[in-house]
């Protein structure tokens, strides 16, 4: 090993910088290592050993930590996936369009629990329920500007809606929604969810699933609302 050299005003970083070059030097004076004063939020000092043996507890802590939580968004996700799937072959044994829109608002509340649940069509057919879930503007897209660049973009919007598009979507019951998601079925319509929850939807949140279940529905409303 070789020698450290003695000067006048040696650093502290010069001394932590020679240390780490010469990783054996408290090997070749334990006396040194038996001085020093390891830093601990309470407690007296350690050994360097015990010292770098919680060190190593504390990083198996902390990594136990984080794999526990990719474990259960593991979990969350598989569970989300397994309901997407079934909300997806719901849709496929739809035999109409009635069917196909009742079995996605069936879905989204009683498997996704969901609090309210809007669809909006562009297309008027006689077999539609009324209800307060289903709306239809026939007239289509250029009938509500007030969309024109969410439906431009095609992508999720999550979060807060101005309250324009919350009185178009949910009427009387605009004044609960805290947080929403609104998807573009394609061309045919849209899909609106609504929390009570001012934190379960933000623009923040992963989009993966909401695009799936607007893709599936895409496909399931497109086989009827472009039937003529």
């Amino acid at each position: 090993m070789s020698e450290l050299s003695v000067k006048d005003g040696l650093t502290a970083m010069e001394v932590a910088s020679y240390l780490r070059r010469n990783s054996d030097f408290l090997k070749e004076f334990p006396d040194i290592a038996l001085l020093l004063r390891l830093p601990r939020e309470q407690g007296p000092a350690a050994s360097l050993a015990s010292y770098q043996l919680e060190v190593l507890r504390d990083k198996n802590s902390e990594l136990s930590r984080r794999l526990h939580d990719l474990i259960e968004i593991a979990h969350e996700n598989e569970s989300l996936m397994v309901r997407v799937h079934t909300l997806t072959l719901a849709l496929m044994r739809a035999d109409s369009l009635a069917e196909t829109v009742k079995g996605v608002v069936a879905s989204l509340t009683e498997d996704f629990h969901t609090d309210l649940v809007r669809v909006l069509l562009f297309k008027s057919e006689p077999e539609l329920p009324a209800t307060d879930w289903l709306l239809v503007e026939a007239d289509g897209p250029s009938s509500m500007p007030a969309f024109a660049d969410f439906l431009r973009r095609g992508e999720p919007l999550c979060g807060r809606l101005q309250q324009d598009k919350l009185d178009t979507l949910f009427g009387a019951r605009a004044g609960e929604v805290q947080s929403a998601v609104l998807l573009s079925i394609g061309d045919v319509g849209m899909l609106a969810i609504g929390s009570q929850d001012a934190n379960r939807f933000h623009p923040g949140m992963g989009t993966v699933f909401l695009r799936l279940i607007a893709e599936a529905m895409a496909a399931a409303v497109g086989r009827y609302a472009h039937s003529e």
